[in-house]
C-alpha cells in the first residue's frame, strides 16, 4: 500500500506539501497537479477521518520519552527531529521521568495543544493512552511495547542479552552476572531472558537468579547492583549491563575496586557515553537509537498522512562490537 513517502517521492515534493494538497491547504498549482498525478499513478487514497483530524491539529508532534538525560533517548530524539523537520513538522520533547502521572499530563497537552500524533517510550506497564486514541491522533510506541493496537519500533532486546553474555562465555569469563533495569519493563526483563538463555546453555551448574539484578536504568542503578554482586560469597567474574547507564555506573564501581576489565568482563547493551576506559575494554552490543526514532518518525507521518493499513511493529537490528581483551 502506498504511503504519503511513496507520493511525495514520485512527485518530487515534500511528504508535507503531499499532506498539505489532501488537507486543502494553499499548494501551488504545479505541486497540486504533480501530487495528484503521482497518487493516481500509486493508486493511494488518503484516509478521511485523518484528514478530518489533521485540519483541526498544528504541525506539531510530541516526543514523551521517560529519561532525557539518558544519551539514548537522546539519540533517538536526533532521528525524530530530523525526519519531522524535514517533513515541516515541529517535535516537542516531554521528559517523563518514567512516571506515569507526569506523562498523562504530556498526553493530555497533546491533546488540547492539537498536536498531530505522539511518539511515545511509555513509563510502564501502567501506562494509559485511551485518551489520547480516543481523540484519532496517532501513536507510534518505541522502545517498548505496549497493549494497544499501534505501531511500533523495537530492539531485539532477548538476541541483545544473548549475544553480551555468549560474547563474555567466549572471552573465557564463567560466571557471569545481569544487572536491568526495572524488572516490569519489558526491555529490562527482555534482555534478561536472552543472558538467560546463554547461561543456562552454557553453564547449567550456575545459580542464576544469585547473579541476576534489576535496579534503576541510571548510574546510580548500575552501582547499588554492582556492589551487592560483588559482597557476594563467590563474585561474578564478569557481568552484562542492561543498557548505557547501568554500565558506567557499574565501571565505576569495579574501578573503585581495582578491578577493571580484562579483570572483570563488561558486557554493556547500548552505547558507553562516559568512561575513563579504553573502548576496546568492554563489549558493547550497539542499538540503532537514532534509526529508531526515524522510522518511528516516518511512522508517524504515514499515519497523519492518511495511511490506514493494520498496525505493525518493526523490530531493529543490534550490532555487537567485542572487547578486544580476553580474560587472562
Amino acid at each position: 500500500m502506498a504511503t504519503i513517502y511513496d507520493v511525495a517521492e514520485l512527485a518530487k515534493v515534500s511528504p508535507a506539501t503531499v499532506s498539505r494538497v489532501f488537507n486543502g491547504t494553499s499548494v501551488s498549482e504545479d505541486k497540486v497537479a504533480a501530487v495528484r498525478d503521482a497518487a493516481a499513478k500509486l493508486n493511494f487514497t488518503p484516509n478521511r477521518t485523518a484528514r478530518t483530524l489533521r485540519r483541526q491539529s498544528s504541525e506539531v508532534i510530541a516526543l514523551v520519552i521517560p529519561d532525557i538525560e539518558n544519551p539514548y533517548f537522546t539519540e533517538m530524539a536526533r532521528g525524530v527531529e530530523d525526519v519531522a523537520s524535514e517533513a515541516g513538522y515541529s517535535v516537542v520533547l516531554c521528559n517523563s521521568d518514567a512516571q506515569v502521572e507526569k506523562e498523562a499530563t504530556y498526553l493530555r497537552i497533546a491533546i488540547a495543544e492539537h498536536m498531530s500524533g505522539i511518539i511515545i517510550a511509555t513509563a510502564d506497564e501502567n501506562s494509559n493512552l485511551d485518551s489520547i486514541l480516543a481523540t484519532g491522533r496517532p501513536v507510534v510506541a518505541v522502545d517498548r511495547s505496549t497493549t494497544y493496537d499501534i505501531d511500533g519500533v523495537v530492539m531485539a532486546n532477548r538476541a541483545a542479552g544473548t549475544s553480551a553474555a555468549k560474547d563474555l562465555l567466549d572471552a573465557g569469563y564463567r560466571r557471569i552476572a545481569y544487572i536491568g533495569g526495572p524488572e516490569h519493563i519489558d526491555t529490562a526483563a527482555e534482555r534478561a531472558a536472552g543472558w538467560r538463555a546463554a547461561l543456562s546453555a552454557a553453564r547449567p551448574d550456575l545459580d542464576l537468579d544469585e547473579l541476576e539484578r534489576f535496579a534503576t536504568f541510571r548510574v546510580d542503578g548500575g552501582r547499588a547492583a554492582m556492589e551487592e554482586l560483588l559482597a557476594l560469597p563467590e563474585p561474578p567474574d564478569a557481568v552484562v549491563a542492561g543498557n548505557n547507564l547501568i554500565g558506567v555506573g557499574a565501571i565505576q564501581v569495579l574501578t573503585e575496586r581495582g578491578l577493571t576489565p580484562p579483570q572483570v568482563g563488561v558486557a554493556v547493551i547500548g552505547s558507553l557515553p562516559f568512561t575513563t576506559l579504553s573502548p576496546t575494554a568492554v563489549t558493547v552490543v550497539r542499538l540503532p537509537a537514532r534509526h529508531m526514532g526515524v522510522t518511528a518518525a516516518r511512522m508517524l507521518l504515514d499515519r497523519i498522512g492518511g495511511d490506514a493499513q493494520p498496525s505493525r511493529t518493526v523490530v531493529l537490528r543490534n550490532e555487537i562490537q567485542p572487547a578486544s581483551a580476553v580474560r587472562s
